[in-house]
Formats: C-alpha cells, structure tokens, sequence
C-alpha cells in the first residue's frame, strides 16, 4: 500500500523572513564644531552601510558624547542598548572598533560573553572583527588589551603631570571651594560665602553640632553651593575640616586606581600628599580651625564609640518633615525618634517608636504577603506586563526623534559659521539660536519619556524578585529576620506609632496598622 503523501506548501518566503535587527554603537564629540564625529554623521554612515543589506536593517544608533570611555558603567547610551539587548529589541552590534566599544578588557570581554548568550552578534568594523565566529575572542582579548594600555599609558602620563604640580606647589583646582572664586587662576575670598564660614567654625567652637550647623543655615535659606543645594551633614564637615581656610591645601587627599575600571579611593597613605602652605588667602584663624580639629577627634571617637550600623538606619521617614529616624535607648529599650523632633519637639509632630513595634508590623506584613501570595503577585505582574507590551515601541521612536535633534544642532553650526564670516548680526543669530534651543530642549524631553518607560522593565524585574524571595521564603516568620527585612524594604513611612508604610522594591506598598 502506497503512503498518501499530501504537500504542504511554503506560506513565507525567503524575501519574507524578518531581518537581522542591528544596532550601531558609537561615541560621538560633544563638540559642536566637530561634523566628522557628530551624531548625525554617524547616523547617516550606518545608514548607508546597511542600505543595501537583504538581511539587516538599522533599528537604532546609540551614541555616546565625549572621548572617554574607561568604565562602561558611565556611558548611559551604552547602557540603555545592553538593556534592550536583555529585552530582545536587538540581534546584531556594529562598532566601529574595539576601543570605540570598550577600553576596559575584562568588562569589554563580559560583555561580549552575555551578548553571546543571548544570541547577539558584534561586528567591529576597523579589526573586521565578528562575535559570530568563536575563534575571534582570543582576537578580542589582544586587541581589547592594546586598547587598554594606550588609555592606560594616556592617564599615568596626565598622573605623573599633575603629581609634579603638586610637588612643586603649582597645581590648580578647578573647582573652588565654598567661600572662594577663581580669578586668573587663583583663589580670591568671596566675602559673601566667607562670612558663612567663619560663622559655622563660631557656632562649631561654641559647643553646636555639625548637624544642627545645618538645619540653622538651611533655616537661614543660604545655599550651600552654586548648584543651590541644602546643607547636609556632609558640607558642613567639609568646610569645618578643608585646610584651604586657613590658607594651606593639601594635595592628593584621593587617588585613582593604576588598572581599569578606575575607581576613585581615599588616600590613606598608599601616595605620597603635598602639603603647600600659605597658597591663598586665609578666611578663618589658624589657632580656631586647630580647636575645632581637635573638637572633631574627639567628638568622632565618642560617635564611633556608641555607633553600630543597623537594619533600621536610613529606612524610617517621618510623614511629617521627610527627615530620618535615629535610634534612642532608653530604661533598657530602643527607640526611634524623627531628628528633627529629637532636637526641636516645635519643628516636627513625629512620635517615638518603640523598635519592637517596628519588628512585629514588618513580620505581620511578610506573614500577609506569604499567605496571600497567588492573590497578590502573578495578577500584579500579568498586569504590568500587558500595560508593557501596549506602549509604543521605542527604539524606532527614539531614533526619530534623535535625526531630528541632531538636524537641529547642524542649523546651530551652519549659523555660527555665518555669523563667524559676518553674514549673520548678533541680534538675529541669538534670536535663531534661541529659538533652535528651545526645540531641542523640547525633543530631548520627549527622548527621555522614551528612556523612562524602558523603567517598566526594571521596576517589573524588582517585583519578580520580591516575588521570588515571598515564594521561597519562610513559612511563618515568627522573630525578625534582618536579611529578609533588607531585601524587600527599601523604606518605611512613619505614620504614627501604629501605623507604618512599608515601601518594597519594586514600588510596592503596604500599611500596616496595630489596633
């Protein structure tokens, strides 16, 4: 008996089969006169590159500003690509080299593994270089190892540089510090922020607190810096400790580290420090800032002394002033108070909470979410998944959007250059150019918005992890557990002393209430 064979004919051909979605990374000048560089020079090169491929298309640019690139970690474009490469949105890398990817050998190499693993080819033009094939990684690992002694060598000679002003005394900060302004390339007093000064090393050396130094210039409305930021804990230290008031500087008070990634460390003697006395004019007297130097070790020592870190540090916010809870002992048993109603009962409602209290809310909350947890979790995640997958596709629109930016910033060069060869007055060419910035700026929100709702991924993934810990965790928490507590609380809102909201990673949040 013969078989019955029936055809099943094709329904997609090969001119049908989707193509390779590629993706280009490139670092590109923030300089405006640099055309060769910019982005859209970029742009229009991988566009033609892959204008003719029957098997790739470009879905995105992604270009980093700027000549650096020593710690991938730094470089927010080449982040936001590694994100929609764990997303699927990409199937293939193109860079122009191995340096332009990554200076940095071993994260160049990590890298290059987990884009493997996801099926993600790189192509690196210059080295003709492609992932696909295996055998290259030994090629990558020496070209990735060139790549990172050039940036080496290029950073120890601006070390040794900068190490010999130092020694002889004619380094320059470029930053100055609170109370100063850099003229000629000197520090000069700036009487306004001086007086503030002198005042913190006053009320320091008349028994306040470097916090409450704080809250009274915070109270006072006086900024902290240029950027207009409150004053901390932090800044106040900084001033009451910084030799630069007394007319001495200290250099090489940090350093960085001689291998990739470079990471910025405390000197605490592993180089030499250049001690330079009188390089500026003093603002507070030598004999005070002693005082206070020696008022500081030994109010440190009695600190340290009676601190321990824990669990509840930094996580309790008071509803009332937004300001952290301390721990109190008090009769045999802690307690954690608002600062700020610590030091002025006027300034803030917020009650003390007994740290029992804290304990047992935080177990009923873990105890509910264990119970119910089929109730809570895969309706919550199903949800957020489809609210997900109904938002635009952003890659596409985020390139679109940045075509049209970087038209607007050659408008910008093709007017200074007219104005540079005096056919543009400067009334017309700051009026053009106003008008240029303010479209851009208005683009750039749009990018953002973009950038913002990849976000979802993140806070979807932290939810699926608090999800995983509830799962797997503990039947019944009967006493407190720190490490369970740390992974899911991001922080608590102190309602009053039987109510608290407890704030998960992931946005979740959950009140509980003791009758």
């Amino acid at each position: 008996m013969n078989p019955n064979v029936t055809v099943i004919q094709p329904t997609i051909t090969l001119e049908q089969e989707q193509k390779i979605r590629a993706a280009a990374y490139c670092r590109v000048s923030s300089d405006s006169t640099d055309q060769l560089n910019s982005f859209m020079t970029q742009m229009r090169y991988y566009e033609n590159f892959l204008a003719d491929s029957k098997t790739e298309t470009l879905i995105s640019v992604y270009a980093d500003e700027g000549i650096t690139g020593t710690r991938m970690d730094k470089r927010e474009e080449f982040q936001r690509m590694l994100k929609d490469c764990r997303r699927g949105k990409i199937d293939r890398i193109i860079a122009k080299s191995i340096s332009r990817f990554a200076r940095n050998t071993k994260e160049c190499l990590t890298v290059l593994r987990e884009l493997k693993s996801l099926g993600i080819t790189v192509l690196f033009e210059k080295e003709n270089i492609d992932t696909a094939n295996i055998s290259d990684e030994m090629m990558i690992t020496l070209m990735g190892g060139l790549a990172q002694e050039e940036s080496v060598s290029i950073s120890q000679n601006m070390r040794w540089a900068n190490r010999k002003r130092m020694a002889d005394g004619s380094y320059k900060i470029s930053c100055p510090p609170y109370g100063f302004s850099i003229c000629n390339g000197r520090l000069e007093i700036n009487e306004t922020e001086a007086k503030i000064v002198r005042n913190i090393f006053t009320w320091y050396l008349s028994g306040y607190g470097i916090t409450k130094i704080a809250n009274i210039l915070n109270d006072l409305k006086i900024p902290s810096s240029i950027s207009k930021s409150a004053w901390s804990f932090f800044s106040v230290k900084y001033i009451l400790t910084n030799e630069r008031y007394i007319g001495d500087a200290v250099f090489q008070k940090t350093y960085k580290t001689t291998t990739l990634p470079y990471m910025k460390k405390i000197n605490h003697g592993e180089y030499e420090k250049y001690y330079v006395s009188g390089i500026n004019d003093a603002i507070v007297d030598k004999l005070d800032f002693e005082k206070v130097q020696e008022l500081l070790a030994i109010r440190g020592q009695k600190a340290q002394s009676a601190c321990c870190e824990h669990p509840l540090s930094r996580k309790l916010i008071c509803v009332f002033c937004g300001a952290t809870f301390k721990r109190k002992r008090c009769r045999e048993k802690y307690y954690w108070v608002c600062r700020t109603h610590n030091e002025n009962a006027e300034k803030c409602g917020g009650q003390r909470l007994p740290e029992s209290k804290i304990y047992e809310m935080f177990m009923r909350v873990y105890n509910k979410l264990k119970s119910q947890y089929s109730m809570i979790f895969p309706p919550i995640i199903s949800q957020l998944q489809e609210l997900k997958n109904r938002k635009f596709s952003g890659n596409q629109q985020y390139m679109e959007i940045a075509k049209e930016i970087a038209k607007l910033k050659e408008q910008n060069h093709v007017l200074a250059r007219l104005k540079t060869k005096g056919f543009l007055d400067e009334a017309k060419y700051l009026e053009q150019i106003a008008e240029l910035n303010s479209k851009i700026n208005k683009l750039s929100r749009e990018q953002h918005k973009i950038v913002r709702s990849d976000d979802e991924d993140d806070m979807i993934d932290q939810i699926k992890d608090i999800a995983s810990i509830i799962e797997n965790g503990m039947e019944l928490m009967t006493e407190f557990n720190e490490i369970m507590f740390e992974s899911l609380v991001e922080k608590i809102i102190v309602i009053n002393q039987n109510e608290l909201e407890f704030h998960l990673y992931g946005g979740l949040k959950f009140t509980e209430r003791l009758v």
